[in-house]
């Protein structure tokens, strides 16, 4: 549906809407629910495990979450997120998860629709973003009341879509459909918009001297030489919606403030090395299934190259073996390395990434026993080229080179967002600006409470953009972003009532 049909607010591009959000993603589906007025309180009979942030609730019980000083909240607390307020909006809503606990959460949500911030959603498919796109074969790596959003609880609705619920880890495709009705459910469907394509977000910019009040899109240069004379004023989103039959229409938005909800999944990294665009090498899991699935690499005496030590690369690694397709997995760090997610993670939890770390601890190639029939772990090693008659070259970290024939090769080694409608691709809003944006090793740098990008003022990011990869901890994005919002949105009222703001009373 085009957007201008949809609503009022763009049919006068001379409108600014408070909010974009860019992204349709668990992050940029949980921004939407808060942004619509749903505030979460402490619950009546709740008492959390840690006495000292309990007492602290219950200094502010009267108050909603969003109301309240979130770096006193967050003060003390530790968790499996860098974010503060990621692992204080966790805890509050999955106390002690990672002791093993399944407390319920201590909160209860009311709509307040005073609180309404008027907001778009803009992504590329159906609510839910990368999950309606990934491999369906593989369990997701979080349980499913993990997965959930707030005021939905993942099981209630789980259990009225299948009769036999088999442990608590479910499959993307499950998940993928309860982010979609969630959206349905919670009636936020008004701000979201389907088949967006963003190809340009910029600053607007209003020169000071000019009587007409004319917006103009300038360059960073021309803002230096000039900056004296100008005022920050809002964002020009700028895109195209794809329509049923498949034409462009292109739309303009402004917007006060933009979030980005993107993810990181857009662009799988790349190793890089000569020979990596041959079509025997894939560089994403739902390419690799399709092939396995499809028998492409059964009954081949040649093993598969899988290129990563993640919980991705591990699919594959699953997704081999249980297809009975000899494996050559090979990754740069040592099996003792203590940053490999799998000691993070519970072995009577998560038995099956369990069984792979096991495989590549016990193993590992030796010059005496060459490669193992199923399965054959490389630590230490990394790619040097791909040729063109299906042999690769790997150089172990002593410089050793050793040639192994593939039946195919996938590289996991993590990927990048498309942010190519910012400028300088958004690298200048990481932490290291000569790197592109990564979730683990260059988010974009945050104010720890807010979310506000640190290198440009109103300009929101979450998700696995600042780091918090697992569903779990990017419903905190949401709330430090509302809670900036709101206290902005608050102080902006009080100005107004005070007889600020161009003298009005």
């Amino acid at each position: 549906m085009p957007l201008v049909e949809e609503t009022s607010l763009l049919e006068d591009s001379s409108v600014t809407l408070p909010v974009v959000v860019i992204g349709n993603g668990p992050s940029g589906i949980c921004l939407s629910y808060m942004l619509s007025g749903y505030r979460p309180y402490l619950s009546s009979e709740a008492v959390h495990p840690n006495t000292i942030l309990h007492s602290k609730l219950e200094e502010g019980r009267h108050l909603s979450i969003v109301d309240q000083d979130l770096e006193y909240l967050s003060e003390g607390l530790e968790g499996r997120s860098s974010n503060p307020v990621a692992v204080l909006f966790d805890t509050l809503l999955h106390p002690d998860a990672d002791f093993g606990y399944d407390y319920p959460s201590v909160l209860h949500w009311k709509l307040e629709q005073h609180h309404y911030i008027p907001h778009l959603v803009l992504g590329k498919g159906p609510p839910g973003g990368a999950w309606h796109n990934m491999e369906g074969s593989m369990l997701t790596i979080s349980f499913g009341n993990w997965m959930e959003l707030p005021g939905l609880k993942f099981k209630d609705w789980v259990s009225s879509k299948r009769r036999n619920l088999k442990g608590d880890r479910v499959m993307p495709e499950e998940i993928a459909r309860y982010y979609k009705h969630y959206v349905k459910v919670m009636g936020l469907q008004k701000n979201f918009r389907e088949n967006t394509y963003i190809t340009s977000v910029s600053r607007l910019y209003r020169d000071q001297e000019d009587d007409g009040g004319q917006d103009r899109n300038i360059s960073t240069q021309h803002l230096q030489i000039e900056n004296s004379k100008l005022i920050k004023r809002n964002w020009e989103v700028r895109g195209y919606q794809r329509t049923a039959d498949g034409s462009h229409v292109p739309f303009c938005l402004f917007a006060e403030n933009v979030a980005l909800a993107t993810g990181t999944l857009d662009s799988p990294a790349h190793l890089e090395v000569e020979g990596e665009d041959f079509p025997f090498v894939f560089h994403s899991m739902p390419e690799f299934g399709a092939a396995i699935s499809k028998g492409k690499l059964r009954g081949r005496v040649d093993p598969v190259l899988i290129v990563g030590s993640g919980l991705t690369a591990a699919d594959a690694v699953l997704c081999a073996y249980n297809n009975s397709v000899p494996v050559i997995h090979v990754f740069r760090r040592r099996v003792t390395d203590p940053s490999l997610i799998f000691k993070q993670l519970p072995k009577k939890l998560y038995p099956e990434y369990h069984k792979v770390y096991h495989m590549m601890c016990t193993q590992s190639y030796s010059a005496d026993s060459n490669l193992l029939s199923d399965y054959t772990s490389f630590p230490e090693h990394h790619v040097l080229s791909f040729k063109s008659d299906m042999k690769c070259i790997l150089q172990s970290i002593s410089g050793l080179k050793k040639i192994f024939k593939l039946s195919a090769a996938v590289v996991l080694i993590g990927s990048h967002p498309n942010l190519s409608f910012l400028k300088e691709q958004g690298c200048y809003l990481g932490h290291n600006s000569s790197q592109p944006i990564t979730c683990k090793s260059n988010p974009v740098e945050i104010d720890a409470y807010t979310y506000e990008c640190v290198k440009e003022a109103n300009l929101f990011a979450l998700g696995p953009l600042v780091g918090d990869n697992f569903v779990r901890f990017l419903k905190g994005g949401a709330l430090g972003v509302t809670h900036c919002l709101a206290t902005r949105q608050k102080k902006k009222h009080l100005f107004v009532e005070r007889g600020g703001g161009d003298g009005v009373a």
